[in-house]
């Protein structure tokens, strides 16, 4: 529950984001951080806080450094907008210090495990890993497919992928993942039953139980990991992934079983 004093600035704040046509899932993490944060400052106004307060706060989180990095990006978008609309004199998130990315490892799914649950599961779930272990799709992106996105390209077929941030980026189909999309129904590929998409919540529901505890994100791992072994190409693993960034790519690619090894061998 949002405490009063928070309530009128979250509103418009909401508003703001939403006009910058932010994912609803962006939207909707933005929000649960902030009230959060509002909820451990109750009875404070938000315009009262100093860069002191914002910077303890997250200190006292025993949280590792990609979800600070989120929480501070959560309060520098909120006290940006704060201070550029005139609500207050100071912006006290702007002096937080900068959090450096965790040195994050790949995990990808066991290929023994996605070929068991792929032996195991439905039309719909087999799909979902499909569209995550071979295609590098996240959940969401899973999740927002409807029939109109796939379409012909000068060898097959390709799927237009509505990623983060609005950005939409074409990838390529394996004939097999094309011919199980567009045997669905026209729509949504994934419908809820209510004339709309499943959530992507949902969707790591579904990968989740049949792979017996990996998730979605792990399949895009894997993804990521065999694409790079196979061909050293990392722009076109970056692009196929829809990241902003290589460094972000290289932290999804996990080192192939031996090829360390054989590395050193080389410099005996």
């Amino acid at each position: 529950m949002t405490p009063n004093r928070w309530k009128e600035p979250l509103t418009g704040w909401r508003a703001w984001l939403k006009s910058g046509a932010v994912s609803n899932q962006t939207l909707v993490l933005r929000m649960y951080q902030l009230r959060r944060f509002a909820g451990d400052h109750a009875q404070r106004s938000p315009y009262s806080l100093t860069p002191d307060d914002l910077g303890a706060w997250l200190a006292a989180q025993e949280w590792g450094a990609e979800s600070l990095r989120s929480y501070r990006a959560a309060l520098r978008s909120f006290y940006g907008w704060a201070h550029a609309a005139g609500h207050t004199d100071t912006d006290p998130a702007r002096l937080l210090r900068k959090i450096k990315p965790g040195a994050a490892r790949p995990r990808p799914a066991p290929e023994i495990a996605i070929d068991q649950a792929l032996a195991e599961a439905d039309e719909r779930t087999w799909l979902l890993l499909m569209l995550g272990s071979r295609e590098g799709l996240r959940r969401g992106e899973m999740a927002r497919i409807h029939s109109d996105d796939v379409v012909r390209d000068g060898t097959g077929w390709s799927l237009i992928v509505h990623g983060k941030g609005g950005k939409d980026r074409m990838v390529p189909l394996l004939p097999t993942v094309a011919t199980a999309l567009r045997a669905r129904p026209r729509g949504w590929t994934f419908p809820n039953g209510k004339g709309g998409p499943i959530t992507s919540a949902h969707a790591g529901v579904l990968i989740r139980r049949v792979l017996h505890g990996a998730t979605a994100h792990q399949l895009r791992h894997r993804f990521a990991s065999t694409a790079y072994q196979a061909t050293t190409d990392i722009r076109a693993v970056q692009e196929l992934l829809g990241h902003a960034s290589v460094a972000t790519t290289q932290r999804y690619t996990a080192v192939a079983d031996g090829a360390l090894r054989r590395v050193m061998q080389t410099a005996a």
